[in-house]
């Protein structure tokens, strides 16, 4: 490296410079390092020339075209020195060489943010820099922070580094930039604080090597523990080892190696760049490197005595087998070396669940894993209350899958929805519409009715008559000659959000009516909401809302699904698919509160004059209600996503109209009658007039 000292690569005074900065992530983390440390002098972006990045309670980031750019407009006191790159990947060298090339004398030390570099373009940056007299670290680095001096680049720390980042003497060097977050924040509880916390990065090769880190912390007068968290693969810690042992290494290591546990299973650990071949990259194979510098064992924290002595003789260090064991292991180093603390013990590592509510879960676990509700410190437990009160839906963590799938299963016996199994579900009373409720809803219909409702929401949507969108593509992909499945997709490719997709905007406004109800089940009348009144509020914002649209001369919003281009000829219009449904409800003695609250508000829109007639509540809007109500307790019960929810309308109409759409093509490719949509040359020569 051409740093002497950690302080060379990060400290106060240091001016930062930012690739990529508009990026979501390189924004994000540029505003937070700006509100913690102020050392961002610009960043640069192609196309983004002369805009600011506005930081709340810190300095604005300015934004220029090109690095060079950024050189020119900034006086010598504040161009750059340190470079932060945000660059996708196949940008990553040209926006370098660019580094090099103009900031030469200038520019000490990159930073590559980027992950997933290929070997020989880092091979690559690493000669540019060489030559360049440059330090660059990385990639995948989360990046390097001086917690005495206040200052990082990258995101380590997160938006709170201070918190994590108490100042202090030991200092941790990690593949993961997030385990620098985490073994910070257990230190705090052995009276341990960081003198810098650096992510290394895991690519499989890595810019600058472990061995050069510990040198430099060997020579940091304020680092008295050297803190390490190392991944499989890469051969980093053995020759990191041998040099130590050259050297005679005088600071005591704190060591954790993780990955034992995916060893002889087809799982990764970490970071893709951590490739596993050859000797000493795995994870046992390091630990038994560690293993042999200590001299002793691993660590036992129920035993503390054989560690002390095995480390009063040795003096190098120790090896933690589990990560919330670096805290007794420290304590024990400091101890046996006899170290002062940097401050009294704070955060005791202890287990706090944030769980509300295990539900059904509680009943299933042993008494050992049945834990209490723990405490949710602010600001999450205010934002937790506030999501539990008005919240409808389950929220998903995303996550990546491999070869997973909740929806559907064979064992080789028996082919299953949700768990349940298809066969038996065919042998039920309306098996198609039973089956299909329960793969888009993933639960099987709750009551009787259900499925017979949804049966007459799928007939409801097979036609709206040879001149909708939908069947005139069935019928042009059979003038085309296509097979029947391409009619299909004909079908579907001609729904959208005006003809089929009103159904999801139906959803969303009756979501956004009735969400702070209190509203349980949609078809139970005893425990409706006051709809009298939600409809005159409504119709009145309403007709507010219209007349401001009309003096501004723009165009009002409308209720989704209220109102049919075919059926709008009487005083009082009807559809009459949404007729039968309606009649099919009160002869069951049924209700459903959605659709209620579409006829009051027709009706009432009428009353007061807002329109001149009644208008039809189409079928777009009854399958909305009908799916909408059969959904709605599994919103509340949290049991399915909102998103989910919305989505079922328009699933409904398509797989009914996809159904009307092949018998489209079957009649029309027996008719044999082509659909000739050239239009004549008479006609072009009026629309288009010959220019030549």
């Amino acid at each position: 490296m051409i740093a002497t000292t950690l302080a060379r690569i990060l400290t106060k005074g240091d001016r930062v410079a930012v690739s990529n900065v508009t990026g979501r992530e390189a924004m994000g983390v540029s505003i937070a390092s700006q509100q913690y440390c102020g050392n961002i002098v610009g960043g640069w972006a192609l196309g983004h020339d002369d805009e600011v990045i506005a930081v709340p309670r810190g300095r604005d980031i300015r934004v220029f075209g090109q690095f060079a750019d950024l050189l020119k407009a900034l006086p010598a006191r504040e161009r750059p020195n340190k470079v932060v790159v945000y660059s996708p990947p196949d940008a990553v060298y040209g926006d370098v060489k660019e580094v090099v090339e103009n900031g030469q004398g200038i520019v000490k030390t990159l930073f590559v943010v980027t992950e997933h570099v290929s070997v020989e373009v880092t091979a690559k940056l690493r000669r540019l820099c060489d030559l360049a007299r440059m330090d660059i670290i990385g990639c995948n680095t989360l990046g390097v922070i001086n917690a005495p001096a206040g200052v990082r680049v990258g995101a380590v720390g997160g938006d709170a580094p201070g918190e994590s980042f108490l100042p202090g003497s030991a200092t941790i060097i990690s593949n993961s930039g997030n385990l620098v977050n985490t073994i910070a924040t257990y230190l705090q509880s052995a009276g341990l604080g960081i003198s810098f916390g650096i992510s290394t990065g895991k690519d499989p090769l890595i810019l600058t090597p472990l061995k050069d880190f510990l040198v430099l912390a060997e020579k940091d007068p304020r680092t008295r523990i050297v803190v390490l968290y190392v991944e499989p693969g890469g051969t980093y810690e053995r020759d990191a080892l041998e040099l130590l042992r050259r050297r005679k290494y005088t600071k005591p290591l704190l060591v954790f190696v993780a990955g034992a546990f995916a060893e002889g299973r087809d799982i990764s650990l970490g970071h893709a760049g951590g490739v596993v071949d050859g000797p000493c990259t795995s994870a046992t194979d390091k630990m038994r490197l560690f293993d042999e510098y200590f001299g002793s064992a691993p660590f036992n924290p129920a035993d503390t005595r054989a560690a002390s002595r095995h480390l009063a003789r040795t003096r190098r260090g120790l090896r933690a087998t589990t990560l919330h064991a670096l805290v007794p292991a420290a304590k024990v180093l400091m101890e046996v070396l006899r170290l002062k603390p940097d401050f009294k013990p704070v955060r005791p590592v202890a287990l706090n669940p944030w769980i509300v509510d295990l539900g059904a879960l509680a009943d299933k676990l042993p008494a050992s894993l049945a834990l209490q509700p723990g405490n949710v410190p602010s600001p999450y437990k205010e934002l937790l209350a506030q999501q539990l009160k008005g919240g409808l839906g389950r929220v998903v963590a995303r996550q990546s899958m491999r070869n997973a799938s909740h929806a559907s299963s064979n064992d080789g016996a028996t082919p299953r929805v949700y768990g349940y199994s298809l066969p038996a579900l065919m042998e039920r009373p309306a098996p198609f519409a039973q089956a299909v409720l329960l793969a888009w809803l993933g639960s099987p219909p709750a009551r009787d009715f259900e499925p017979r409702l949804f049966e007459m929401c799928l007939t409801a949507s097979l036609t709206n008559g040879p001149g909708s969108i939908s069947a005139q593509g069935a019928k042009l992909a059979a003038s085309a000659g296509n097979e029947p499945h391409t009619a299909m997709m004909a079908t579907l490719g001609a729904i959208g959000s005006i003809h089929g997709g009103n159904g999801k905007e139906a959803a969303r406004f009756l979501v956004r009516l009735f969400r702070e109800t209190g509203l349980v089940d949609p078809y139970d009348r005893k425990k409706a909401p006051n709809l009298d009144q939600r409809v005159q509020a409504y119709v009145a914002d309403y007709q507010h809302r219209k007349s401001a649209a009309k003096n501004a001369g723009v165009e009002m919003e409308k209720v989704p699904c209220l109102g049919h281009p075919v059926f709008n000829r009487e005083a009082v219009n009807y559809d009459p698919r949404e007729r039968v449904i309606s009649r099919y409800l009160e002869a069951q003695g049924l209700y459903n509160v959605f659709l209620d609250f579409y006829h009051r508000l027709a009706r009432e829109l009428q009353r007061q004059g807002v329109t001149s007639k009644v208008h039809a509540v189409n079928v777009d809007a009854v399958l909305t209600c009908v799916c909408l109500g059969i959904a709605w307790p599994l919103l509340v019960e949290k049991k399915i996503t909102l998103e989910r929810a919305v989505d079922l309308p328009f699933l409904t109409f398509a797989l009914g109209r996809v159904a009307g759409g092949a018998a489209e093509y079957l009649d029309h490719r027996e008719s044999g009658t082509d659909m000739d949509m050239r239009v004549p040359v008479s006609e072009c020569r009026e629309l288009t007039r010959p220019r030549d």
